[in-house]
């Protein structure tokens, strides 16, 4: 995106790339990939905007959390990276101190970062001097030549304390990490450098540009989305599903369900990293033949809330709700000769929303705010889920206008590097402006929160197979 300095947007464009699943549970990326879809987009998003290249003021960089790529001199790549859809580190947990979930803030789990570098670290070859990077602080050193991470992306390595705001000397000895394998640590608005001459032309922009930390796509959605202070809860309808809230103290979830993470603005960002919801509807869409998500919404439209009895667990890389469990898989279940695709496609959505419900009741138990729910991302788009999740919640939600907020959360970040923002929370709300708002129809809480108590019992009723 490029986006001028009262934020409005100019141009954009984009290149989509897929991952490798070398065997059952692996998901990788090779970071050529990304680096190769740069100056292509650059350029193009430039041309529509009718900017030059020499016009651009600051550059900012998010992207997906808990990748893990190892590099060399340089910061080349030594091996793909292992994306955060990656389950192989399992056996790479070590016993972690009894108070690891209120130093991090974390669920301990193989696929964040820590687990991911020691699998790296015992199967992979010629890692000796090695550092490790997630995607963001990757491609970040690719253009400036420093390597960095912000406090977010930090958060979710398990090995950063949130008292401290640092790495965890007892954590790393865990994990047998050195602290020079990994990037420093700054604020996501702060200037990570300059665009260096080979990241000028790896980007297709002049040296000396200067370029913000960045952050993770988890964070920088919300802040592009105008989330900037407590009450307001991110809905992330992407690929995954992310739902988080602000709250200025950081609040540790003893259940884990929820994760505590640093925020660009100020305080906490406390969110569900996610399961498969926008990936799914795109699955489901492919196995029943649909044209596009207007015709499945058509086909779930005609069935009425509950979907007749049938149910879906949206587990399928995966369960992150009601709880987290790696081994869970996704289901349809009450499924008769009566039934058809239009029941499928509402179980799915409404199972997605399900999810959606177990993480903001467990917000607001943990004593953070969540009074406005607020939709982010493509399937913000479909009227029939938002209008879903309305009505399962009961209370009106919000529906951000923003159409891709996460790369306007970077170029907000790239905007205070560059000195351009006296005020990153003010600017993004400006940038977000007016949200549509959906009222619930009471009519139909009854039956969301039968079938909300049939997906619970499902799940429950399954664990023993996961």
């Amino acid at each position: 995106m490029v986006l001028d300095r009262g934020l409005a947007l100019g141009g954009q464009a984009s290149r989509g790339y897929g991952f490798d699943q070398p065997r059952p549970g692996w998901a990788q990326q090779d970071p050529d990939v990304w680096e190769a879809a740069l100056a292509p987009v650059v350029a193009e998003a430039l041309a529509r905007a009718g900017v030059a290249a020499d016009r651009i003021e600051a550059i900012g960089v998010a992207g997906q959390l808990d990748g893990c790529v190892a590099v060399g001199k340089g910061g080349a790549p030594l091996g793909p990276c292992l994306i955060w859809l990656d389950r192989r580190a399992e056996r790479e947990m070590p016993a972690l101190p009894a108070d690891f979930r209120a130093r991090t803030g974390l669920v301990a789990d193989p696929g964040h970062m820590a687990a991911k570098i020691a699998w790296l670290q015992r199967h992979a070859m010629g890692l000796a001097g090695a550092r490790f990077h997630q995607p963001v602080s990757y491609l970040v050193e690719r253009l400036t030549g420093r390597a960095v991470l912000d406090h977010g992306l930090a958060s979710t390595t398990m090995l950063y304390g949130l008292g401290p705001r640092d790495y965890d000397p007892e954590l790393l000895a865990c994990f047998a990490i050195e602290r020079a394998s990994l990037p420093d640590i700054d604020e996501a608005g702060a200037r990570a450098g300059t665009l260096s001459t080979s990241g000028a032309a790896l980007i297709g922009l002049p040296a000396g540009i200067p370029v913000a930390v960045g952050t993770g796509d988890d964070f920088a959605t919300p802040l592009g989305a105008g989330i900037v202070q407590p009450g307001d809860v991110a809905v992330v309808l992407g690929t995954a599903e992310v739902v988080g809230a602000l709250c200025e103290r950081a609040v540790i979830d003893p259940g884990g369900l929820v994760e505590t993470h640093g925020y660009a603005t100020a305080g906490y960002f406390v969110e569900n990293p996610g399961w498969l919801s926008g990936g799914a509807v795109a699955w489901l869409r492919g196995v029943l033949g649909a044209a596009g998500d207007a015709e499945l919404d058509g086909w779930a439209e005609s069935v009425s809330p509950g979907a007749d009895g049938v149910s879906f667990l949206p587990a399928l890389s995966g369960a992150m709700a009601p709880e987290w469990h790696a081994g869970a898989r996704g289901c349809f279940y009450g499924l008769t000769a009566a039934h058809g695709r239009g029941h499928l496609a509402r179980a799915l959505l409404e199972g997605c929303a399900f999810a959606m419900r177990d993480v903001i009741d467990r917000l607001g138990e943990l004593g953070v705010s969540t009074a406005t729910p607020v939709l982010i991302g493509g399937g913000s788009r479909s009227r029939l889920w938002a209008q879903i999740r309305a009505d399962l919640l009961g209370r009106a939600i919000a529906v951000s206008q923003v159409g891709d907020a996460c790369p306007v959360g970077a170029a907000l970040l790239a905007a205070s590097a560059a000195g351009l923002l006296p005020d990153l929370a003010a600017a993004a709300r400006s940038a977000a402006g007016a949200r549509r708002t959906v009222e619930p129809d009471p009519r139909n809480r009854a039956a969301y929160d039968d079938a909300h108590a049939r997906y619970r019992a499902l799940f429950a009723a399954l664990r023993p197979l996961f």
